[in-house]
């Protein structure tokens, strides 16, 4: 046999192996109907009790953490204002949150332009964050351009999801 396919079937059998994790769910198995989030909730992830309106997995999951553009606009839409004006509401309960606006463009075009593209996106975002109370302090952007594809392929579907801003929370304020 020659070193190609031992190699092929190494990556194979660590893949396989990888997949495997009998404590995913914690000993009760997963929780609510469906595998969804409720009784029993486990926190496996750091991210906290998506129940819990102080914790991160709310904020991503009930508030939002991401907003969406159209083809080479960074102008925020009324459906990205309304996730955004959610987002301050939260931030404003819960001053221990610093954020991370990412900003994020889709495969086509040139690395700066998206690069650029992004920059703007994230600034859209952190400036309506701030005309809503937002401290700039809290803040930070970072731009990835099209670095970082939540899906790659060469369809409109893919590349709308990867035309965005993404809101991370960490802890420490000022951060």
């Amino acid at each position: 046999m020659t070193m190609l396919p031992k190699i092929v079937l190494l990556v194979a059998a660590l893949g396989l192996t990888a997949c495997k994790n009998p404590d995913r769910y914690g000993a009760n198995g997963p929780s609510g109907a469906n595998g969804g989030a409720g009784a029993g909730y486990v926190n496996t992830n750091g991210l906290g009790d998506p129940s819990d309106p102080r914790s991160i997995a709310y904020f991503n999951q009930s508030v939002g953490d991401r907003v969406l553009f159209p083809v080479d606009q960074s102008t925020l839409t009324a459906e990205a204002r309304g996730v955004l004006a959610g987002q301050a509401g939260w931030l404003a309960t819960n001053a221990d949150y610093a954020i991370i606006i990412e900003g994020h463009a889709d495969e086509q075009g040139t690395r700066e332009y998206n690069l650029a593209l992004g920059a703007r996106r994230a600034a859209a975002v952190q400036d309506f964050l701030i005309a809503q109370g937002v401290s700039p302090s809290r803040m930070r952007t970072i731009s990835y351009g099209k670095e970082r594809p939540i899906e790659v392929c060469s369809d409109e579907g893919c590349y709308a999801k990867n035309r965005r801003a993404v809101t991370v929370l960490s802890m420490g304020a000022g951060a």
